[in-house]
């Protein structure tokens, strides 16, 4: 038999088989700080010192989601990717909150941790390297290619196995918090499927080449990376 051609396009299992495999190497939930978070082997001041600065990075999703926006010329997209924002930012009509989004619940999380809540909103404790990682994030969806950049998103994919294993080790592990403040990890779980879901349909649509595959592979990479860099900068700092 002969070995497929390297440069035909993957088909949807081929694909998602990549995906996995990059993943399960490169998935922040393999970083050695998130194991200990898992076993319970972490400080109050390290779990505090983890959401302060893991804050930075959420009030960057919406940023670079408005971006991908800003990329589409097709409102079905845009319509259907706008709903990632208000995830975030929550919605307001008339005046009035509607419901919350992902950024007051991670407030609430601090508040929850023992962290000053304005303090948090401000970031001006995060870390150089956090800081540096995260902004990194949104020039990459900024330059690549709109499929790329939706790709950097699929890493929302393993996203549901790690806010369940949180949700789980926190409860057992770190009792001090209570589990009204982890309402975050909770919505992120369906919404997460959901997204990846959409993520997935779109590349595979999109990519119809195998170099832009491979391009989408790397985009995805790249935002591994990121979780993994914010992850080493929060573990020297808070040893």
């Amino acid at each position: 038999m002969s070995a497929p051609d390297p440069n035909l396009p993957l088909n949807r299992d081929a694909f998602l088989a990549r995906l996995r495999a990059e993943g399960e190497k490169r998935y922040h939930d393999q970083h050695p700080f998130h194991v200990r978070m898992h076993a319970g082997g972490l400080s109050k001041a390290q779990i505090q010192g983890w959401v302060l600065n893991r804050f930075y990075y959420q009030t960057r999703i919406p940023i670079k989601d408005a971006i991908i926006l800003s990329k589409s010329e097709d409102p079905v997209f845009r319509r259907s990717w706008i709903r990632r924002i208000h995830d975030h930012d929550g919605v307001v009509q008339d005046g009035t909150v509607m419901s919350e989004g992902g950024l007051a619940l991670w407030i609430r999380l601090a508040q929850g941790v023992g962290l000053d809540p304005d303090e948090t909103r401000l970031c001006k404790r995060v870390l150089p390297a956090v800081r540096f990682a995260c902004d990194g994030y949104v020039q990459l969806v900024r330059e690549r290619s709109l499929v790329e950049a939706v790709a950097s998103s699929l890493t929302e994919f393993f996203s549901p196995d790690i806010m369940s294993k949180r949700l789980a080790a926190w409860e057992k592990h770190y009792p001090w918090v209570d589990a009204g403040v982890q309402e975050y990890f909770r919505s992120r779980v369906p919404r997460a499927r959901n997204d990846s879901t959409e993520a997935l349909d779109y590349v595979m649509a999109n990519a119809t080449t195998r170099d832009v595959q491979e391009k989408c592979l790397a985009a995805f990479i790249t935002k591994c990376d990121v979780l993994w860099a914010l992850l080493d900068a929060v573990t020297a700092a808070y040893a």
